[in-house]
């Protein structure tokens, strides 16, 4: 279902940056073009917040990547990865993305949310229950079949991939 989309609506996109990242990595061994995916979730409506959730590792190696996510104007929440005694890692930004949501949903039209990971369906519940418009903006091939159908409006990635990954080739 497509939403009706009109430039007073007022937008929150949240964009669960490593779900996008090994998205595009495992279908395309490929790169997010975050500017396009930006521009697609806000079409030329009012932006109020854009938010990328990322996680840093002890090298700093993403430094250039956070600071090329500032310059399209996506907010940068980061946490540091977690490395277990044993080897495991950990590195989840699911809860704090979802409270973000909640928070802002208050002061928008439309939630945005960029992520294909099913653990967000509960959300996207709550939010729809609650009034919202939910929008899902993700790689149709890797996102939750249930978040696609539960969203009230879903933008599969997959259908233009040169438009949304960097140096796309087939």
């Amino acid at each position: 279902m497509t939403i009706i989309k009109h430039r007073e609506q007022r937008v929150g996109v949240l964009i669960d940056v490593q779900n996008m990242y090994h998205s595009a990595k495992n279908l395309y061994s490929s790169r997010v073009n975050f500017r396009e995916i930006l521009k697609t979730a806000v079409a030329d409506r009012k932006l109020i917040r854009a938010i990328g959730y990322v996680v840093t590792t002890e090298s700093g190696e993403e430094k250039a990547f956070l600071e090329a996510l500032t310059k399209v104007g996506i907010e940068v929440k980061s946490k540091d990865l977690q490395i277990f005694p044993g080897g495991m890692k950990k590195a989840d930004w699911d809860v704090g993305m979802a409270v973000d949501a909640i928070q802002l949903s208050q002061k928008l039209d439309s939630v945005v949310l960029v992520t294909g990971d099913g653990d967000f369906l509960p959300l996207v519940e709550y939010l729809k229950a609650q009034g919202q418009h939910v929008e899902v903006i993700a790689f149709g091939k890797s996102a939750s079949a249930k978040l696609k159908e539960r969203a009230d409006d879903f933008i599969d990635l997959c259908k233009s991939p040169a438009k949304y990954l960097i140096r796309y080739t087939r």
